[in-house]
């Protein structure tokens, strides 16, 4: 079996997955940040506030449409030729529509077609994003050791956070230093350029990675097969034929985790600004705050599921979420700025305790021909029904009931699904990845061998 990655080598590995990771979710929270602030004026004009905002939601929710395709083409790809090779082009791909947003005209100068563009830009956004956070986490779970996978598993997973931060400050810079004419006129694109800068920065730390040894094993046995005679099935009809039920975990595990992230994230912009009626700069430094911290803790709670489990680490975000989606609105509700900074970080220490352990989660419910489509199918899956639906549903709940108690509900019924999946679950925690099915964790009572033995605890 390949041999797994030192110390240095994998701190370059996360060095590479973390930067490629964060500048990929810069850009595409760059956009909900923007479709809660300027799209509905720049691109939807002539609608009350409330309208603009989920016609500009729902070009957003278009982008991760697009994700599941992309984790299937990607998924594809990345189990056949190599998980290194994917993640270069979906950074690029990600880049380049992001930069070419900041050049798109807006419907005072072309009418209909700037939000058509803007749709198909978002599109390939969503596509190229499909296929990023499988690649990352992958490349970084199989070159780690199985004792310490969480953590290290964690960090692509601080991407997320990281790319808010630097979405979400760049934002609020410019809000502070330009006036709102300004912004609405040209200051808005200055993010979206900055990304052609960030994707160079990129590209030079990732394309310097190795590929997965797992992943080169796994080839190795496949060329294997095929020399025998043995014909291989595509990764995903073979996803769906034997670990249908990883890709139904995955989902559950994912939804509450992913509800709960752009509620707090994204609509929180569109409660603070257009319910409450307060300024965007308040809104987006209590996210640049909750942000800062949230993504400090990711890895930590990516460890603490080293010591305790993914299963247990995952309940205390899940059920914990439950009740502060009520507490998040009463905060806000106060119209004090400590108070709807305390919301959103304590809203986003719950939501890393989901999202901390669930890389190497997720990875461990697989193996490693299919690992990467798996992984991309039940993530992307949730992000269609979570992440889509959660601003535009929110949204609308807010402009029926003009109230926030039905978003709450609706947060903490998501929060409850993926608390039962997650019981449902069996815990993966010191799961081999060896495409041999070594069972490495036989230390780890409980832990499961790949294919699916449980190691006995000592009498």
């Amino acid at each position: 079996m390949a041999t797994q990655a030192s110390g240095s080598g994998i701190g370059r590995i996360i060095s590479a997955s973390l930067i490629g990771t964060t500048i990929e979710w810069y850009d595409f929270f760059l956009y909900g940040s923007a479709a809660a602030l300027v799209f509905n004026k720049l691109f939807f004009p002539g609608s009350e506030p409330l309208v603009g905002t989920l016609l500009a939601f729902l070009t957003y929710a278009i982008g991760f449409a697009a994700r599941p395709l992309g984790g299937v083409v990607f998924g594809h790809y990345g189990d056949k030729i190599g998980r290194k090779k994917l993640l270069v082009l979906s950074l690029l791909m990600m880049g380049g529509a992001t930069f070419a947003m900041g050049l798109l005209p807006t419907h005072a100068t072309i009418g209909v077609g700037a939000p058509v563009l803007l749709t198909l830009l978002r599109l390939i956004q969503g596509f190229a994003l499909g296929g990023e956070w499988g690649g990352a986490v992958l490349l970084v779970s199989e070159h780690g050791d199985d004792e310490h996978r969480g953590f290290w598993a964690s960090w692509p997973q601080a991407g997320a956070p990281g790319g808010n931060l630097l979405a979400t400050g760049v934002l609020a810079l410019l809000a502070a230093v330009q006036s709102e004419e300004a912004f609405l006129a040209w200051g808005w694109r200055i993010p979206f350029l900055l990304s052609g800068l960030l994707v160079v920065i990129g590209l030079w730390i990732r394309v310097s990675v190795s590929e997965s040894p797992v992943f080169l094993a796994a080839q190795a046995k496949a060329a294997r097969q095929a020399a025998a005679g043995v014909k291989e099935k595509p990764p995903v009809a073979e996803v769906f034929r034997t670990n249908w039920r990883g890709v139904l975990t995955a989902i559950g595990t994912r939804l509450g985790e992913n509800v709960s992230y752009y509620i707090i994230t994204a609509f929180l912009l569109v409660y603070v600004t257009t319910h409450l009626g307060l300024s965007k700069s308040q809104a987006l430094n209590a996210v640049l705050i909750g942000s800062a911290v949230h993504f400090v803790t990711i890895p930590a709670w990516g460890a603490l599921s080293d010591r305790i489990g993914r299963r247990p680490v995952t309940l205390i975000g899940s059920v914990g979420m439950i009740g502060w989606g009520f507490a998040f609105f009463a905060l806000l509700d106060t119209k004090s700025f400590p108070a709807i900074a305390a919301a959103v970080t304590v809203g986003l220490l719950l939501h890393g305790a989901m999202y901390g352990p669930q890389a190497a989660f997720i990875s461990e419910m697989f193996e490693t021909g299919v690992r990467y489509s798996g992984a991309s199918m039940g993530s992307q899956l949730a992000s269609i029904i979570g992440g889509a639906l959660a601003p535009i549903l929110a949204v609308e709940l807010l402009k029926a009931h003009g109230s926030s108690v039905p978003v709450s509900v609706y947060l903490a019924a998501t929060a409850a699904v993926t608390t039962l999946t997650v019981l449902a679950a069996r815990e993966t925690r010191g799961r081999s990845l060896a495409p041999d099915g070594s069972p490495a964790a036989a230390s780890v009572p409980g832990a499961r061998t790949p294919d699916h033995r449980a190691v006995p605890a000592d009498n």
